[in-house]
């Protein structure tokens, strides 16, 4: 386990969340090549208050993007790597003696970003350790409930192609997840550059260059601000025809449930707010829709097998669903 440490905000910026959340993701890009979708996902599930999932390949940057935004924000970070000997209390804290009194020494989720790398090679049990941290943002010890600092994300990474020694995340803690963020390749010219930093000697891991451009006050008002957006009811009506419309294809097995619809609002007034927006669109839900509900949906096994995928399902559900006007 270590903590990220960051500098001192720029604090000509403060006065404009939006302008400091946008300076953000230029600081990522000065390490990151590549991966904007992931950075914008990561902010917007950051503005509305969620936790994100991001899936990849091993080398394809998901835990140096993470770490690099922690960087860029006046917030404590700290990444724990999930293994398959951590235990519940590695994570959410334990009674110790001290002085012949039992205190309670925090754990790592007492933080503003927990990176949980790796979190599909620890038990359910510990994993189940995260689901009062995520959903409710504090930590029950000994009878006594624990706030965690605000603001709190989880941003856990997982790889999709190992099967042996890990334990796929149950789907009670998936729906925890306001985001599933599909780390992919870089395109050919991203690669290039990829390749010609690190022959030119750039070490990744030296993250000295990186400002901290926004801080917890940026993020508070930038919520606020999300809050207030507006949406109209036709707006409101779509988003929930989306979501009962996946439970009506033949390929899914399980659709999206009432709290993801609740959950795709959320995430798409904090797209349409970063975004320069002054109100919600249908553009904007069908933008945001994908990560939202891909992780939320289970597709039938022998659709599976034949090679059918939840994002060809939410496809489906896009261009079927009448968009208001």
């Amino acid at each position: 386990m270590d903590a990220t440490s960051t500098t001192a905000p720029d604090t000509d910026v403060a006065a404009d969340p939006r302008a400091a959340l946008t300076r953000v993701r230029e600081q990522v890009a000065r390490i990151v090549v590549g991966q904007s979708h992931v950075v914008s996902g990561l902010v917007t599930a950051l503005l509305a208050d969620g936790h994100v999932l991001l899936e990849g390949v091993p080398g394809v940057a998901k835990t140096l993007t993470v770490k690099v935004l922690a960087a860029a924000l006046d917030l404590q970070a700290t990444r724990v790597q999930f293994t398959p000997d951590l235990m519940p209390s590695d994570v959410t804290g334990h009674l110790v003696l001290v002085g012949g009194d039992l205190r309670f020494r925090e754990g790592p989720v007492f933080t503003n970003l927990l990176l949980a790398d790796e979190v599909n090679r620890t038990p359910p049990k510990t994993q189940a350790a995260l689901l009062e941290a995520m959903e409710e943002q504090q930590v029950t010890a000994e009878g006594q409930a624990r706030p965690l600092p605000a603001p709190f994300m989880v941003i856990a990474t997982q790889n999709p192609i190992e099967y042996e020694g890990t334990y796929p995340l149950p789907e009670a803690q998936l729906d925890r997840f306001l985001f599933k963020l599909e780390v992919g390749y870089p395109d050919l010219d991203e690669e290039v550059e990829v390749v010609g930093r690190h022959d030119e000697g750039m070490d990744p891991h030296d993250l000295s260059a990186i400002e901290a451009v926004a801080t917890a006050a940026d993020i508070l008002a930038a919520r606020a601000a999300v809050r207030s957006l507006r949406v109209t009811p036709a707006v409101r009506r779509y988003v929930v025809e989306v979501v009962r419309a996946t439970r009506d294809l033949p390929a899914v097995a399980v659709g999206v449930s009432p709290r993801g619809a609740a959950m795709l609002l959320q995430a798409t007034k904090a797209w349409a707010w970063l975004s320069g927006a002054s109100f919600v669109t249908p553009d904007h839900v069908q933008a945001i829709a994908r990560p939202t509900l891909r992780h939320r949906m289970q597709l039938r096994p022998e659709v599976s097998l034949e090679g059918g995928t939840v994002d060809a399902a939410l496809e489906r559900v896009l261009s079927t669903v009448p968009v208001p006007r």
